[in-house]
């Protein structure tokens, strides 16, 4: 279904695009709270970020390898110069987001207690929660910029 909400994109990579721009302040909120030793509701909006991501990357990518893109991208007067380069930089930041929101949320779950808080592993957690929330903003940059490129444009 191309063209339902902006521009050519597929409605899967439309819905993608506009969660990230839900998932970023919500991600800020989180990290506010878990700051003021709110840890607990840290651990409620992680794990439900990572459940919402999981099952939105995963009717993406079905999406985007059943129905495919670049014929909804061709129009685009990128699409023959800055588009596939603003892609693989952004599957690079995917990908590695990808990885670090499962070692993040892994190590979170296993580590942390019941009720959630502080202790050994939060040094650790915290140095894998912030690389997970600079990739997860530059996935979200490198995201809109290939999608402004390839459907927008």
């Amino acid at each position: 279904m191309p063209g339902d909400l902006i521009g050519r994109a597929p409605f899967s990579m439309t819905l993608v695009a506009g969660g990230l721009l839900l998932i970023v302040p919500t991600l800020a909120y989180s990290i506010r709270a878990v700051r003021q030793g709110r840890y607990e509701l840290h651990r409620k909006i992680q794990l439900t970020l990572a459940v919402i991501l999981a099952v939105a990357v995963t009717i993406f990518e079905l999406d985007v390898r059943l129905r495919g893109w670049r014929h909804l991208a061709e129009p685009s007067p990128y699409f023959g110069t800055w588009l596939f380069p603003v892609l693989y930089v952004h599957l690079v930041f995917a990908v590695a987001t990808t990885l670090l929101w499962a070692v993040a949320t892994w190590h979170g779950v296993k580590r942390m207690g019941r009720p959630a808080r502080a202790g050994p592993h939060s040094r650790r957690h915290r140095l894998i929660g912030r690389a997970t929330a600079i990739a997860t903003v530059a996935t979200t940059l490198t995201g809109w910029t290939f999608y402004y490129l390839a459907f927008i444009a």
